[in-house]
């Protein structure tokens, strides 16, 4: 008997319980999820691809100025980056933020820096030395003070390049439009708007390759005529969008040849195009989105049609 009791009252202290019925609390356990850092959880699986997505530029730069674990993650999650957009953003000592970022990313994808009027090619060259692999869309418009020299890379090493955009980049030379001939011929969205140093025999060389556009930009481009107007509709029959506002070289007979063969064209900008009439804007309102109203011809597409074929 008095080994049971023995074992009664082992047993009872096991359960957490007193011989008397009433019941022994127990320490509460510690929690060790309450004292994990935030920089103890795993970069990898969960901060990297989880929580550094939703973090702008700004967040990351701000966040690596805490600390040094901060510094690392914040370049970590950089090197990760597929985007990067500094377009339109001049402020002060953007450059040193630049070459951060310059040195850290590794895997962009797309890259905007429009209207970044600091950018030098210095500062760029290496950019696009370490993302030239993966680079799909670049826009440089009004990039004013870098050359030619930072398309190189662009040019021969970005064999998945989609879209380029070099509006107002009068450093834009027939030079360097001969050598996007050679490399690419993907491209599904070109912007070349007020660039004044191309000739006319080398945008006709340059549309026979790229079979693939479907948005083009060519406004205020001087030597834009019919013959590459034709060119740009016997070779870039995918085309949905074409701004050719202020290329005043163009007329009815080039934006006809354009129209009759672009058959999935969705718009098309004629603005300050005087040698562009109602002739032959008018059988396309209805089917093509147009920039400019109609001048208040009444004839029937068909009768727009025959006077065009008149002239």
């Amino acid at each position: 008997m008095c080994s049971l009791h023995v074992e009664e009252e082992a047993h009872l202290a096991a359960m957490g319980g007193n011989g008397d019925g009433t019941r022994t609390p127990s320490p509460r356990p510690r929690s060790h999820e309450a004292n994990i850092a935030l920089f103890e959880i795993c970069w990898e699986d969960v901060l990297l691809p989880h929580m550094s997505t939703y973090l702008s530029l700004k967040d990351l730069f701000n966040l690596r100025c805490c600390s040094q674990t901060a510094r690392r993650f914040a370049e970590a999650s950089l090197e990760k980056r597929q985007e990067l957009n500094f377009s339109g953003n001049n402020t002060s000592n953007i450059e040193l933020a630049f070459k951060v970022v310059a040195r850290c990313c590794r895997r962009l994808e797309v890259l905007h820096l429009a209207c970044c009027k600091w950018l030098t090619d210095e500062l760029l060259l290496p950019l696009l030395t370490n993302n030239k692999h993966r680079l799909c869309a670049v826009n440089l418009n009004e990039c004013v003070n870098i050359t030619a020299l930072s398309l190189q890379p662009i040019i021969v090493e970005c064999k998945d390049l989609r879209i380029l955009k070099l509006s107002k980049c009068q450093w834009l030379t027939t030079g360097a439009v001969d050598a996007l001939t050679l490399h690419q011929s993907k491209l599904v969205e070109f912007d070349i708007s007020h660039c004044g140093a191309i000739g006319e025999r080398c945008l006709i060389i340059f549309f026979r390759k790229l079979n693939k556009l479907t948005v083009l930009s060519l406004a205020h481009t001087p030597s834009v005529t019919d013959q590459v107007l034709i060119q740009i509709g016997n070779y870039c029959r995918e085309l949905e969008h074409i701004n050719l506002m202020g290329c005043v070289a163009i007329s009815d007979y080039g934006v006809h040849a354009l129209t009759k063969t672009c058959t999935r064209l969705q718009s098309l900008m004629v603005q300050r195009c005087p040698l562009v009439t109602e002739r032959v804007l008018a059988p396309l309102r209805g089917r093509v989105h147009l920039d400019r109203p109609s001048m208040g011809y009444n004839l029937q597409p068909s009768q727009n049609h025959r006077l065009f074929l008149q002239v």
